[in-house]
């Protein structure tokens, strides 16, 4: 994430002392900051959002926060930051929204977040790479619930196994004829008998062998979208990356 601090300059707001007040807090936050006493900025920039709310407090608030590692609690801050923001704020609030959206498991909401930060700062390489982490990262967590689920299904074919093969003993121990038997247990290799690992090995294989290709695709659905993106947006001036 980056570490970003809001330059003093752009947050002096007239020569009042409610102002004033609002900019000294907003100074010994970026202080505290950048002495990594995370705790005492919060508390600094905290103040200096109730006395004068901002898009640029609201963000170094949420920065504070993510770096104690509290990524729900600042999701909400730069939630509000991205409304507060003009569109040369817009970009880097949303790149941090997605970073704590991603750090806190919210895959899905963080893709979307990463997507619109592109769109107002379309040649930030950190968004795209970022954006890019996250698809594989969805990708893995839905590779890892269908391997759970085959692993529930074989489980349970297990057990219905081990059940017709108790109530195979069963019958031979009861004195059912033997020839009813074998027929019984000669419909038993064509469905069950077969490891279920081996039958699905060869589609587990395929993912594998496939999953740079899809990469590629994704990364190449990206370049397009950036493509049009510039088409659509004119002579639109990039915003800088620090405020």
């Amino acid at each position: 994430m980056r570490d970003f601090i809001v330059s003093l300059s752009l947050l002096i707001a007239g020569g009042s002392l409610f102002g004033q007040s609002a900019h000294r807090l907003l100074r010994n936050g970026d202080q505290d900051y950048q002495k990594e006493r995370y705790t005492e900025a919060e508390e600094d920039y905290r103040k200096a959002t109730m006395q004068s709310p901002s898009s640029k407090a609201t963000y170094n608030l949420g920065n504070a926060i993510y770096q104690q590692e509290r990524f729900e609690e600042a999701v909400q801050h730069y939630e509000k930051a991205v409304d507060l923001a003009d569109d040369s704020q817009k970009g880097q609030s949303l790149f941090n929204l997605g970073n704590a959206q991603l750090k806190s498991g919210q895959l899905e909401e963080a893709i979307e977040t990463y997507k619109s930060a592109i769109y107002f700062d379309p040649d930030d390489i950190d968004i795209r790479r970022n954006l890019y982490a996250a698809k594989l990262m969805k990708r893995e967590q839905q590779q890892q619930q269908q391997q759970s689920q085959q692993e529930q299904d074989q489980q349970q074919d297990q057990n219905q196994d081990n059940s017709a093969q108790n109530q195979d003993n069963q019958d031979q121990q009861s004195g059912q004829p033997q020839q009813q038997d074998e027929s019984q247990s000669s419909d038993q290799p064509v469905e069950n008998d077969a490891p279920q690992s081996a039958q699905e090995s060869p589609d587990q294989q395929m993912s594998r062998e496939d999953a740079e290709k899809l990469l590629q695709v994704i990364e190449n659905e990206e370049k397009a979208v950036q493509e049009k993106l510039r088409k659509t947006s004119g002579k639109r001036k990039k915003p800088t990356k620090d405020w």
